[in-house]
């Protein structure tokens, strides 16, 4: 990863646009929506549904959002989206018709759920069941973080599954899945072979997505002020992406 002092801001999505053709790929929490105490306490800006959808289109559809979220988690809070999608880390992969990429995502084992949900309730942490696997969120006590990321960790060898880590969450995941796999397996498919990606986020799990950009020809575009960080460009928050993007 390279210092934060190397990270400026991108150029004008109409300039790189001019270039050619040009991908985005968006994470969504920190990024498209501000952070919130809870992942069910965030508030979306009205309209945003729409605003990627018209997005897309001045991308010609190679737009995509690329989320630690179910997909229908994120049509909970913002309503239908006719983009292009990706899923629990990557794992639950869709076009911008619904059709499926790959095999989705792989459900958590019992012995695993029951672990997790028995640690957060001893610890007072919040247990969020997804599609993909399982999650402990400690942002109302960060102070048991690390303690928490050391259970997971365990956990994860024990069952042969592997750990994400996030703003204040840890989740287990099935081996092999990441965003850098969703945005390789969207640039091997139409409209978006042949472009040049980009990947915005904030997160750590959105390292792996900057650096699938970068490799592509492409690069990483990371929000807020966490460094160090794979990204060759920075923007300070939610509303200057927005800016950025036109939404």
């Amino acid at each position: 990863m390279q210092s934060g002092l190397a990270q400026r801001t991108p150029p004008r999505l109409a300039d790189l646009l001019d270039e050619g053709p040009t991908a985005l790929f968006l994470d969504f929490d920190g990024t498209l929506v501000d952070l919130a105490a809870g992942p069910d306490r965030i508030a979306p800006r009205a309209g945003l549904a729409g605003a990627l959808a018209a997005l897309a289109g001045r991308l010609e559809g190679r737009l995509a959002v690329i989320s630690g979220r179910a997909i229908a988690d994120i049509e909970r809070h913002i309503g239908a989206i006719e983009i292009a999608a990706a899923g629990s880390h990557g794992s639950d992969i869709r076009t911008a018709c619904g059709d499926a990429l790959g095999d989705g995502p792989a459900g958590l084992p019992d012995a695993i759920a029951r672990a997790l949900e028995d640690y957060a309730a001893r610890e007072g942490l919040a247990y969020e069941a997804k599609p993909h696997g399982g999650a402990l969120h400690f942002r109302a006590a960060p102070e048991r973080g690390e303690a928490a990321r050391q259970f997971a960790g365990e956990l994860a060898r024990e069952h042969g599954w592997q750990v994400q880590g996030g703003n204040n969450v840890v989740e287990l995941v099935a081996r092999g899945t990441s965003k850098a796999g969703a945005v390789r397996a969207f640039m091997e498919a139409h409209p978006f072979a042949g472009a040049r990606p980009y990947f915005i986020g904030d997160d750590l799990t959105d390292e792996a997505g900057f650096e699938a950009c970068e490799a592509m020809g492409g690069a990483g575009i990371i929000v807020g002020d966490r460094e160090p960080s794979a990204a060759t460009y920075r923007l300070q928050g939610v509303a200057d992406v927005h800016a950025w993007l036109g939404l």
